[in-house]
């Protein structure tokens, strides 16, 4: 289990907790631009960053935690744009061998993992995590901000759909298998779920708008949903001051949730050209599932449980991804990273997302930084009036944001793998601290009052 350490710091001497935290003699990335701020220090308190600096002194009204980071940088909490915290082993799991209490469970001890690897925020891409995220809201759960779609929104048959293959009923009620999927076809039925999912939580609405590798009813060549039903959930979220994600391939599909008013792409590995140029221009954002395309279906008949379809549509996207990723670096889209890892062997290494868009994709390690930091915190702002965190700025260290910090060893600019989770020395969120991992184990506590 991640350790958790449950007060903001403890000194050596008492369990009292210090008020305030000085980082002092740090690298800032601060979220943006491409190299480090001149600032080297940055001071906390309560919740909040409140000042970025050189020379700054100790509160002489509070008890501050001074930690000295020569040697290590200093950055914002990193940001997944694409978990799926109720997945264990996969969609069918949680329906077909434990009851969603157990996977509540699972899901929690996840949460602090995430925390434990330096991630402070995660945006859930689907699925029953929307009381999960209250809760770590409310702080009766540990672990990172949740920004949750709720349910997926899939038509009969689409990405979404896990049902029995033969024999099955007719859906009759579009609000169905335990919360992860919405199985809609209709324009009203549409209207309803994505009402259904902003009632209980949701930020944004995720929209099942292709085929895809793992699903068992949906060849990826597919398109799904009819125009006027992605409008539908696009005029929902627009009412609510949100917006709709999707998960597509392919310039069909990408193009159509386009016209409907999308604003974000995930995956997107077999678009062209001119689908690129058409997102950028309109400002979409993509969201990028670099290990997931570029290493694990390098290689696809190594994946045991794929059919031999799944294999040649994996391969597809291994291929594609490539492409993809040169015309990302050609036209420059707003770009998150979204890591869509989760099960055994994935869960512990989210970083590596971050690190593939690099070490693969062949991306800068600015760019990369960013996508999981301050351009991930722009797209997490497009929820508007739905963000259930209206206090502070995310993804940036500067004054008056979020303290969601964390120290690594090393230099990640010039070497990505600075971000690995033996590398994250401390992580803060929300003023707290969850993990305080220096050599010397040593914390200088100044009182002043």
């Amino acid at each position: 289990m991640p350790e958790y350490v449950p007060l903001r710091y403890r000194s050596p001497e008492e369990e009292a907790p210090a008020d305030a935290i000085l980082f002092k003699n740090a690298k800032i990335f601060n979220g943006k631009g491409d190299a480090y701020i001149e600032a080297t220090e940055v001071l906390i308190e309560g919740n909040l960053i409140t000042k970025v600096g050189s020379g700054l002194e100790a509160p002489t009204d509070k008890k501050t935690a001074v930690v000295d980071c020569a040697g290590k940088t200093l950055m914002p909490g990193l940001i997944d744009m694409h978990s799926h915290l109720c997945f264990q082993e996969g969609m069918l799991e949680g329906r077909d061998e434990y009851d969603q209490m157990s996977m509540g469970a699972m899901c929690a001890a996840d949460c602090l993992d995430y925390l434990n690897q330096g991630f402070t925020t995660v945006r859930d891409a689907g699925g029953n995590v929307l009381g999960m995220a209250k809760a770590v809201r409310l702080g009766r759960i540990m672990g990172p901000r949740i920004y949750a779609c709720g349910a997926f929104i899939s038509q009969t048959g689409g990405h979404g759909d896990t049902g029995c293959c033969f024999d099955m009923p007719l859906q009759t009620d579009t609000l169905v298998q335990h919360g992860v999927t919405h199985i809609c076809d209709s324009v009203a039925e549409v209207r309803r779920a994505c009402r259904n999912n902003f009632r209980n939580g949701a930020t944004q609405i995720k929209y099942m708008a292709g085929g895809g590798c793992a699903s068992a009813f949906d060849p990826i060549h597919v398109t799904e949903g009819s125009f006027e039903e992605m409008k539908a959930a696009c005029d929902v979220a627009a009412d609510y001051g949100s917006y709709v994600m999707i998960h597509a391939y392919h310039d069909r599909s990408i193009m159509r949730a386009l016209d409907a008013g999308v604003k974000c792409v995930e995956h997107g590995f077999l678009m062209s050209e001119e689908c690129m140029k058409r997102m950028v221009k309109e400002g979409i954002a993509i969201c990028i599932q670099a290990v997931m395309s570029l290493e694990v279906f390098a290689d696809p008949e190594l994946i045991t449980f794929f059919s031999r379809d799944q294999k040649n549509k994996a391969a597809m996207v291994n291929s594609g991804a490539a492409n993809m990723m040169k015309l990302c670096r050609e036209y420059k889209p707003i770009l998150i990273s979204g890591g869509d890892m989760f099960g055994k062997g994935n869960q512990e290494r989210q970083s590596a997302n971050i690190i593939a868009m690099v070490t693969l994709g062949g991306f800068d390690s600015a760019t990369a930084l960013r996508s999981a930091t301050g351009d991930a915190a722009e797209v997490l702002s497009w929820c508007g009036g739905m963000n259930p965190y209206k206090d502070g700025k995310l993804g940036v260290i500067e004054e008056g944001a979020y303290a969601d910090v964390i120290l690594v060893d090393g230099d990640p600019l010039a070497d990505i793998e600075a971000l690995k989770r033996d590398k994250v020395r401390v992580v803060i969120k929300d003023g707290k601290c969850y993990k305080y991992k220096l050599e010397d184990n040593a914390l200088e506590v100044v009182y002043s009052n």
